[in-house]
């Protein structure tokens, strides 16, 4: 990504992974039947999530971490030609571990 953003306090910034072309019993899924995925990894977050009290706690996510979201989280945003969601920290609902 040859532009720079760097979310604010809470918010990360997503780039949906690649759905899948087939179904499970190998089925060609056309284009127009696909839905979008609900899986992304984290390619920028912000510095924390700003407390009543003034204090920054830490966001639970980092870059790198495979993420699920709900269908209609965040703000679709482009940079450089490629698309990415932008949401805030609460809308992640967990991270996918190996």
């Amino acid at each position: 990504m040859a532009t720079q953003v760097r979310p604010l306090h809470d918010r990360v910034i997503v780039r949906r992974l690649d759905e899948e072309q087939k179904s499970a019993g190998g089925i060609i899924i056309p284009d127009s039947a696909k839905e979008k995925p609900l899986q992304g990894e984290i390619i920028a977050v912000g510095k924390g999530k700003i407390l009543d009290n003034g204090d920054i706690r830490a966001l639970d996510v980092q870059v790198g971490d495979t993420v699920l979201f709900s269908t209609y989280a965040g703000t679709e945003i482009r940079l450089d030609g490629d698309t990415f969601l932008m949401m805030r920290e609460d809308d992640v609902l967990g991270v996918i571990t190996k």
